[in-house]
């Protein structure tokens, strides 16, 4: 293809648009910092993927040869008993599972090509791994020390970053206070807390290490990238790109140490990709918020889908990702095949003229730094227009070279229909035929919940499988995707709330057991199914159908305990909420002594098990009814009117563990006292997310609840009822 647009592209370096000029003459240079190959890797990695298989598949079709270089990182960076404590990933997932870091590098990068593959991801040309390249990182770094840009400690190498007056120029950021920012933990040996290591001296049983001039170690992180971009495309490259947090300290460190050893500019232009988003945070596995392909594959999407939603947003802004924008995603790609497939075949030279026209705006958007939802407008237009299918054809054929959708390659395929649907079908025609709709649409409605769609045809009924993705539309994606109530009146007496993640038999062992010890007071139940696994939202739509007190709510995946328990207090419609964990059982009436504890007006929340503190920082339950800091989760029971002054709850609360301390000191804070009642007859059995979830995996999520806890209410000592006193 001609280069008649000339391409433009944001730098991160220089913060704007730059036109596209290589360093050599018609090839085009790309590294791409790859994956670390110690687990699968999530949606919110791939999406920065794209954005480079985007870059390379726009250039090549603008004629360019293309060398692109994709690392894998399979190589572990911290010590020995950093390992031992599972921080060392590669190693301690290798251990973990019984296998040495080499096979359990070489499955999780056989699953990343795997997954490239699904989203149409060109491979990359090379694809090389750290561990065959270490002799070239000793080589960078004994350059580094021989020009005065690094100094050994005790086997340990650092680069000096007061040595190169430049650094910082791609992040902004120079402060030693940054450290916090890397991989690497604090190191005593360094002259300047901003030094960073080039390699590290090998402790005592450490299972990966190498030789070098300094002794037996192995080396930094950002040393890696430096090494094989150098040793594959060269001293100087065209594009550089990755996600947005590996800007600092990553790539900042990769442009020091680079244009230190061969005294010229490292990359010419610097492409990030932010972050995808879910419920509004970044998609990471520390959050456990992360979806995998497999994930959107169990679902019945495409993996394609995925790549036509984030051509959607540009690569520049977060993209906030919900199975909900995913399905409608997935309905808009086969609109687009479908509209394809089913044009005429004229021509005409009109037709050709205006094709031309729309061809020069798809590329030229492409060319406007990847605008790819201007160039998917395009391709819409063209699906959508008059024009004659051979042109509609060859135009997307050529779109589709850059956009990687399989428009034309790839279409549905029809799937038997199981006996007993057809039979259903048949039943259905032989109802219509005599006038008996009712009867019809109640078989409509069974063949529905069977997985087939019952549509009205010439020759009687038409079954069209209703795909598992398509089921979504029914599910809530967040706590803003159901209406408030909470201004409307009081319809009834008490809203007994359950948020429920796993455990079908411990929801419904909650449930009925409350719904018994409710059935002479004015009540409502609302449950939300916060991602429990297949088979419990079944179940509960059956009670729901059977109980009009009874409101269900499916969640298309884990909102967060704050996010689920919010659902519950927009919907509540009781002049009482009681809100239970599942591994509450009601043995007696909660519900009359919880009311006389509420009618005073200064209490503010009254639950069975509450906590006492001195200093906000460690807890000790109250072993006896009365006032207290802070009323647990397991059973909290307050008046309507307090959500709508204190607000809802704070959905950076995804994990439960201090969920329940936040909004005590919430009412604490609009002056309200906080009781228990240690003789309200409950019993409490095992929670099942405590034991569900990983001993490490507890300890740092409730870790990160107590800091963000302490970071609001560290220095309120004084809503503390000893305080009080």
């Amino acid at each position: 293809m001609q280069r008649a647009t000339p391409i433009r592209v944001f730098n991160t370096l220089t913060r704007r648009k730059e036109d596209f000029v290589p360093v050599e003459a018609g090839l085009v240079k790309i590294y791409t910092c790859g994956p670390t190959v110690y687990r699968y890797a999530h949606i919110g990695n791939l999406r920065s993927y794209l954005m480079a298989d985007w870059l390379r598949r726009l250039l090549e079709a603008q004629g360019y040869s293309v060398k692109h270089v994709k690392n894998i990182t399979d190589v572990g960076h911290m010590r020995q008993d950093m390992l031992e404590r599972g921080e060392d990933k590669v190693i301690s997932a290798a251990l973990a599972e019984g296998k040495t870091p080499e096979q359990i590098a070489a499955h999780y990068t056989e699953a990343f090509m795997a997954d490239e593959s699904k989203l149409n991801i060109l491979p990359a040309h090379e694809f090389p791994h750290a561990t065959t390249n270490v002799p070239e990182m000793v080589d960078l770094t004994k350059m580094l020390v021989d020009r005065g840009y690094g100094y050994v400690v005790d086997g340990n190498v650092y680069f000096e970053v007061g040595r190169f007056s430049e650094y910082g120029k791609l992040s902004r950021q120079q402060s030693a206070g940054l450290e916090a920012g890397a991989r690497v933990e604090a190191d005593p040996l360094k002259r300047d807390q901003r030094d960073f290591a080039l390699w590290k001296a090998a402790e005592e049983g450490r299972m990966l290490k190498w030789p070098s001039p300094w002794g037996d170690g192995f080396p930094g992180w950002h040393i890696e990238c430096s090494a094989m971009a150098a040793k594959y495309l060269g001293p100087e490259i065209d594009f550089h790109t990755g996600g947005v947090d590996n800007i600092f300290p990553h790539h900042e460190d990769e442009i020091a140490q680079s244009e230190a050893a061969f005294g010229r500019r490292h990359v010419r232009y610097w492409m990030h990709g932010q972050h995808l988003l879910v419920d509004g945070l970044k998609m990471a596995k520390s959050t456990g918020n992360t979806y995998e392909v497999s994930d959107l594959e169990k679902r019945g999407f495409e993996p394609l889908a995925f790549r036509y939603l984030c051509a959607t947003a540009s690569y520049r802004a977060r993209l906030n990702f919900t199975l909900k924008s995913l399905c409608a995603a997935q309905k808009a790609l086969l609109r687009l095949r479908e509209k394809l497939s089913h044009s005429d075949q004229r021509a005409s030279k009109e037709g050709e003229k205006e094709g031309d026209r729309l061809r020069e705006e798809f590329w030229g958007a492409l060319a406007d730094d990847l605008s790819l939802p201007k160039a998917l407008a395009v391709a819409w237009r063209v699906a959508r227009s008059g024009l004659p299918g051979t042109v509609k054809r060859e135009l997307l054929m050529d779109f589709d070279r850059v956009l990687g959708l399989d428009l034309v390659t790839r279409m549905p395929s029809a799937s038997a229909i199981p006996t007993e649907v057809e039979a259903l079908a048949r039943e259905r025609d032989e109802f219509r035929r005599r006038n008996a709709y009712p009867e019809a649409d109640a078989i409509r409605e069974r063949i529905q919940a069977m997985g087939y769609e019952a549509r009205d045809a010439k020759r009687g009924t038409a079954l069209v499988p209703i795909p598992a993705w398509a089921r979504t539309d029914a599910a809530i994606s967040s706590s803003g995707d159901v209406d408030s109530l909470l201004n409307e009146p009081d319809a009834v007496d008490f809203t007994i709330g359950i948020v429920a993640r796993r455990g079908c038999d411990e929801l419904e062992r909650s449930l009925m057991s409350a719904r018994q010890w409710a059935g002479g007071i004015s009540a409502e139940f609302v449950v939300v199914d916060n991602g429990l696994e297949d088979g419990c939202g079944g179940r509960l739509d059956e009670l729901a159908a059977s109980d009009e007190r009874l409101h269900v709510f499916h969640a298309d995946h884990f909102l967060g305990s704050a996010a689920g328990l919010n659902v519950v207090l927009k919907q509540a419609r009781g002049r009482h909420i009681v809100t239970l964990d599942t591994s509450v059982e009601v043995k007696g009436d909660i519900f009359t002594p919880s009311r006389k504890l509420l009618e005073d007006s200064r209490v503010g929340i009254a639950g069975r098990w509450g906590v006492t503190s001195g200093d906000l920082r460690s807890f000790e339950e109250a072993e006896e009814s009365g006032d207290v800091d802070a009323v647990e989760g397991y059973l909290m029971a307050f008046r309507r009117d307090l959500v709508k002054e204190i607000g809802l709850l704070d959905e950076k609360y995804r994990f439960y563990r201090h969920l329940d301390l936040d909004f005590s000191l919430a009412a604490r804070t609009a002056g309200y006292r906080l009781v228990t009642d240690t003789g309200l007859p409950v019993a409490r059995h095992e929670h099942l997310e405590w034991a569900a979830t990983p001993e490490e995996e507890r300890d740092r999520l409730s870790k990160r609840n107590f800091y963000r806890f302490l970071r609001k209410w560290g220095e309120r000592s004084d809503l503390l009822v000893a305080q009080a006193r």
